[in-house]
């Protein structure tokens, strides 16, 4: 039986008390660890839903993803030969955004995700005319590639053939025509095909950046003044 002592402040002090302090600690150290791992997991399970959100929220926005091209190459090395693929993604909202990309990797999925990434990153907007088809010609050209595009009437349709077709149908183009000259390297016609839709502009912008009316820059284009007051009431962008 441990004895008990009262110090000058009337508290009792038990002698012998390790047993007691240990098991005390004890069940302080097992709370503890109980705790840190209640913690942890509940810490770690809210960092996942975390970041499931922040995903769901980012990529919350249905993309249009087309597959133009895939390259497979192959290296010479000391066992053999070690193959790779190459593959070319277009991406769009179908709403005026798209943009290309390209991936390189040992299997065929990990380069289109690699891909599709890359196109994610460098999308960029194109002014559509009601949201169908192109506010004016253009001309693009890369390497030994050049591309025409040209705005159509609605029901024209698209107009074009391989990668260019992809890219009108990601853009959300309904009505364009378009002719390739030159080469028929995907890379290349994707590359002249994005320089020509770049230069596009709309009558607003012009219009902003002229610091007149959209109605006066159509006016000069030989419509009537209420013509040109519907066809500016009707510009979106």
């Amino acid at each position: 039986m441990a004895d008990e002592t009262v110090n000058a402040g009337g508290e009792v002090a038990v002698e012998g008390g390790a047993p007691e302090a240990e098991g005390r600690g004890r069940g302080r150290g097992r709370g503890g660890r109980d705790g840190n791992r209640a913690g942890g997991r509940d810490g770690n399970r809210g960092r996942r839903d975390g970041n499931r959100n922040q995903n769901a929220e980012e990529g919350g926005e249905e993309l249009i993803e087309k597959l133009v091209h895939i390259n497979r190459v192959s290296k010479t090395v000391k066992g053999g030969k070690r193959f790779g693929f190459a593959a070319l993604v277009v991406v769009g909202d179908g709403k005026g955004r798209a943009g290309f990309g390209h991936g390189k990797a040992r299997e065929v999925p990990e380069a289109i995700q690699k891909a599709t990434a890359a196109a994610k990153r460098a999308m960029v907007r194109v002014p559509l005319k009601e949201g169908r088809t192109l506010h004016h010609d253009g001309a693009g050209h890369f390497g030994a590639g050049r591309v025409n595009v040209r705005s159509a009437p609605q029901g024209t349709g698209i107009i074009a053939g391989g990668p260019m077709r992809a890219v009108f149908e990601s853009l959300g183009v309904a009505d364009v025509v378009t002719k390739s000259v030159g080469t028929s390297n995907p890379y290349n016609m994707i590359r002249a095909t994005f320089e020509a839709l770049t230069e596009q502009t709309s009558p607003k912008s012009v219009a902003q950046r002229r610091g007149k009316k959209i109605a006066d820059l159509l006016r000069r284009g030989g419509s009537s003044a209420v013509e040109a007051e519907a066809d500016a009431a009707a510009v979106v962008e």
